[in-house]
């Protein structure tokens, strides 16, 4: 291979050095068609509102049919990406998205189209999006090495937003030209490539050594883990808050073009060019900013930089001013939103990265949704440009949060550690035996109490998020130098599967706390059936459910842990 230069924009930390590998590469292509045509169906939406009614929160409410379901599916949609074959995942979520455009092609060719009619099949091309969007950007770790992977999502990024400079210019084109239903047809073919691609996309992946786990305990596996990770947690706030605040530009967009610009569905085409075309401006330029600018710092810069660049669009008048103004704003909604979104991506393992994928969804989707409702009905009280004024003030002042919610610093990808060896087992247990109680006591010396108990408080978060509850520490009234650390898993299965979820620096951390152990022998530990009538043959003639379960071999060794 050819060393490229040091700076070359496909050197290893370039943000096109993905494209150097042939999946990703021909995935990122039809991604883009498909994007192009989204952004098409969008702008003939959101036109054909407008004439169909004068109402400004029935205008708004084509983008809330859109990213709606986002919020509304997004966690489901992320369990089932993590529990079965990506590529399957995203191939059927196409083809649903692909099913609501063509009956949304044919309705409008038919003369039988209603703002009722194009908001419901918004929200069914929209709710293919949002199954579509975990499989797709979890799957891209499996087609890039560790070390591209923010490259690859800053080039996701630029892969709508290229669609975006161009679709809603072609979009307003063929509106004016042909009509919505001209918008809607272009939609439903641009979804063919990317199907075509994923359908040849020959996925690799590692069968895991544990059943799946149900839909229903897969989210609560989600959700658990994302509420006990403060850093996803502080990250999805701050883009709920940010989408909120910022969807008050794409919702209005097509007011701002009628009302204030005095223009048409041409003029409103150009003004989504431009965004998009200064967010390709702002994805472009994600590594530069990752290396000068703390998390904290990048995501201030933009909210300030927003702020004002919304403001300059409620008061201008003219529409090359205006344009301007939109290149700023997309540029800096970008790089907020790729911000946020690799911090996500790379502070979640691989076994719930859909589901920290699909939160991250649901936060900036949920708040563009709800911020868009709410600013069309603030533009039908006080007009478009009072709506865009406030959003503006609000954004100027949304950096006051990093007071109380300051962004985490965000190194490399958390990778999983190596596999445990299974613990022994003497007594017959199926797979849905249960509750597991583990204990495990250590002997502390007095002066390190203090160290211990803090260390303690993390290890709490790393085996709650994996999978236990009810965790406590407890010391020995009577021996102060005795400490016992007491948790709870479902079953049999649920404790295998929170102890082969721990990443390489959760492993670190409990052997830290392990390192506080003194005396002779070793940390003690006990893993007890709480609730043992299910290994118990009550009657001679009861039958043996464990003797014909198949339960995982032993792994191999890699290492002692809990």
């Amino acid at each position: 291979m050819i060393d490229q230069p040091k700076h070359s924009m496909f050197a290893a930390h370039g943000v096109a050095a993905p494209l150097r590998h042939a999946v990703f590469r021909r995935i990122w292509l039809a991604s883009l068609l498909s994007n192009l045509g989204l952004l098409i169906q969008g702008v003939g939406a959101a036109w054909a509102m407008t004439q169909m009614t004068s109402d400004a929160d029935k205008v708004a409410l084509v983008q809330t049919a859109l990213m709606l379901p986002i919020m509304l599916i997004s966690m489901p949609a992320g369990a089932i990406a993590d529990m079965y074959d990506r590529r399957i995942v995203a191939l059927v979520s196409l083809s649903i998205g692909l099913t609501g455009a063509t009956a949304l092609s044919v309705l409008a060719w038919l003369g039988h189209l209603t703002p009722q009619i194009l908001l419901a099949f918004c929200f069914m091309v929209g709710s293919g999006m949002a199954l579509f969007g975990p499989a797709w950007q979890s799957s891209v770790s499996e087609q890039v090495p560790a070390e591209t992977l923010p490259s690859a999502v800053a080039l996701n990024g630029i892969s709508y937003n290229i669609a975006r400079s161009f679709g809603p210019a072609i979009g307003g084109i063929v509106v004016a030209t042909a009509g919505a239903v001209a918008a809607f047809a272009a939609n439903a073919l641009l979804y063919i490539p990317l199907l075509v691609v994923l359908f040849l996309w020959n996925r690799t992946s590692e069968p895991s050594r544990l059943p799946r786990e149900r839909l229903n305990r897969a989210i609560v596996s989600g959700v658990r883990y994302i509420a006990n990770s403060p850093s996803i947690r502080i990250v999805l706030a701050r883009t709920l808050v940010t989408g909120l605040i910022g969807g008050s530009v794409s919702a209005l967009m097509p007011l701002v073009a009628r009302d204030l610009l005095h223009g048409g569905a041409q003029t409103y085409g150009i003004m989504l060019g431009a965004f998009g075309m200064g967010a390709v401006i702002g994805a472009l330029n994600i590594g530069a900013i990752r290396q000068r600018l703390s998390g904290e710092s990048a995501v201030r810069a933009c909210a300030l930089s927003m702020g004002g660049a919304i403001a300059a669009v409620a008061l201008s008048r003219q529409p090359v001013l205006t344009a301007a103004a939109l290149v700023v704003a997309g540029a800096v909604w970008m790089l907020a939103v790729a911000l946020f979104n690799i911090g996500v991506q790379l502070s979640a393992p691989r076994w719930v990265a859909g589901r920290a994928l699909a939160a991250f969804q649901a936060a900036i989707a949920g708040g563009i949704a709800i911020g868009s409702w709410g600013w069309g009905r603030l533009t039908d009280i006080a007009g478009v440009e009072t709506a865009l004024l406030v959003s503006a003030g609000l954004m100027v002042a949304s950096p006051l949060l990093g007071l109380w919610l300051g962004m985490p610093r965000v190194g490399a990808r958390n990778e999983d550690a190596e596999v445990l060896e299974d613990p022994e087992v003497r007594l017959s247990l199926t797979g849905r035996s249960g509750p597991l109680v583990v204990e495990i006591e250590y002997r502390v010396a007095q002066d390190n109490a203090r160290a211990f108990h803090n260390v303690m408080q993390d290890v709490q978060l790393s085996r709650q998020r994996n999978g236990a509850y009810g965790w406590s520490i407890a010391r020995d009234i009577a021996d102060p130098e005795l400490w016992t650390e007491r948790y709870h898993c479902p079953t049999w299965f649920d404790y295998l599967r929170q102890r082969s979820r721990s990443t390489q620096s959760e492993r670190a951390l409990h052997q830290s706390a392990i390192a506080f152990h003194i005396g002779p022998d070793s940390v003690r530990i006990r893993r007890m059936l709480e609730r043992p009538f299910g290994s118990v043959r009550w009657k001679e003639d009861t039958p043996d459910r464990a003797s014909t379960e198949v339960l995982p071999v032993v792994a191999t060794a890699a290492g002692s842990s809990t």
